[in-house]
């Protein structure tokens, strides 16, 4: 049997490697700063409402998640990969997205896939009203629902933007803001060549 890599699949498989690799180290790192409990960081010193970005928990665990806003071309490989390492994660889906990719979103939900929102346009939420944000969650959690039968309680906010508006409308509608610690810039083009 023969393998054969050409240098885009090397350097691909090389960043996630390295992904993998250091968000066990960030996790640890966390791990062993703990203070025994599970604690969840949700204002700031200065009262600014913030969102999670990391659980502290004994447990060695690492959280990984996906944003699902532009296309689905990889999904495929991306369930593939997933599947081959026992992998689980939490695909953040744009209510758009889930209208234009509705075999995506059957194929990663019947993976085992927990799938959450990202709002429903993905617009520039700090720039919307505490209503207008109510309804880009709202509207792309019942497309999720539509499509899974499940609603979510958990939100990334697109772009990773988030003021006090935005973490109080998802709040105050029994949601969790999700921020990443770790991003990996693959829409950058850092693994394309």
């Amino acid at each position: 049997m023969f393998f054969v890599f050409n240098k885009q699949k090397i350097y691909t498989y090389m960043v996630s490697i390295v992904t993998v690799v250091l968000l066990f180290c960030v996790a640890g790192s966390l791990n062993n700063t703990s203070n025994g409990g599970n604690t969840i960081q949700t204002s700031s010193t200065t009262g600014k409402l913030l969102p999670i970005y990391n659980v502290q928990t004994e447990e060695k665990k690492v959280a990984f998640t996906m944003n699902c806003a532009w296309n689905a071309d990889d999904i495929d490989s991306i369930l593939k990969t997933l599947q081959d390492n026992q992998t689980k994660i939490t695909f953040f889906m744009v209510g758009d997205w889930i209208e234009k990719f509705p075999d995506a979103v059957k194929k990663i939900h019947e993976a085992g896939h927990e799938i959450a929102s990202h709002s429903d346009t993905h617009p520039h939420v700090n720039n919307l009203s505490y209503e207008k944000n109510i309804e880009e969650i709202e509207k792309s959690n019942e497309k999720i629902e539509k499509a899974t039968g499940k609603r979510t309680k958990i939100y990334r906010a697109p772009y990773g933007e988030y003021n006090d508006t935005v973490i109080k409308s998802a709040q105050d509608k029994g949601y969790h803001t999700i921020q990443w610690n770790l991003d990996t810039l693959d829409y950058t083009g850092l693994t394309r060549r």
